[in-house]
Parts: C-alpha cells; sequence; structure tokens
C-alpha cells in the first residue's frame, strides 16, 4: 500500500517554527519527494523537493527561499520541511508527494511530475 503520511502542523505566531513530516512507504520508481502547499483560494504551490537518487541541490520556490529546508533521514523514510520565520502568507495545507524534480516542468510541476499524493496537514500563522 502506497502511503505518503504528511504531519507536523498546527498553529503557529508569525516568526515562529514548525517542522513537517512525511512518512514514505509502499512507494516506488519515484526521485523525489516534494512538499507542495495550496491556501484557500489560490493555487496550489510547489514549495520544495529533495531528490532521493543522485542527491544534488534541493528545490525551493523563491517565496520561502531562506527560510525553509527540506532534509531526508533514508533510514527512516521521512522527508522533512523545517520551517522558519513563518509568515501569514505560509498558512495552507501543506502536501508531500512523490515523483519528480522540477526542473524539467516549469510552472506545469505538480500537474505533471507527481506520481503520488499523500493527504495534508495544515499550517496556520497567525497572532
Amino acid at each position: 500500500e502506497v502511503q505518503l503520511q504528511a504531519s507536523g502542523g498546527g498553529l503557529v505566531q508569525p516568526r515562529g517554527s514548525l517542522k513537517l513530516s512525511c512518512k514514505v512507504s509502499g512507494v516506488k520508481d519515484y526521485d523525489a519527494i516534494s512538499w507542495f502547499r495550496q491556501a484557500p483560494g489560490k493555487e496550489r504551490e510547489g514549495v520544495s523537493a529533495i531528490d532521493i537518487t543522485i542527491g544534488g541541490d534541493p528545490y525551493y520556490a523563491e517565496s520561502v527561499k531562506d527560510r525553509f529546508t527540506i532534509s531526508r533521514d533514508s533510514a527512516k523514510n521521512v522527508v522533512y520541511l523545517q520551517m522558519n520565520n513563518l509568515k501569514p502568507e505560509d498558512t495552507a495545507v501543506y502536501y508531500c508527494a512523490a515523483g519528480d524534480m522540477p526542473w524539467n516542468y516549469g510552472k506545469l510541476w505538480g500537474t505533471y511530475g507527481v506520481d503520488y499524493w499523500g493527504e495534508g496537514t495544515l499550517v496556520t500563522v497567525s497572532s
């Protein structure tokens, strides 16, 4: 059974931190684990991705660069998203996904390049 189980969301004040986890099991033939988010009334946005095959630079959306860090524990099959200096505009449901790195998809990443989606975890940034 394919499972991408995201956890770690919650309510945090602006400038606070949260660490999301994505537990991966039963997924085969994928190159990357990614995080997407979707805020109410907005389009889905690719946030970050990490290549679990050949390594290389991770991907970060401009909106989260220098604030978010993606990492993995290969022994536990878990990918993390450390989110620092959170802003109200980071409020969204965050989803982890398995598929490809975004380099070849541009704005179509998410529509293409994702083979498996997990359930989301809600992050609310508010005072």
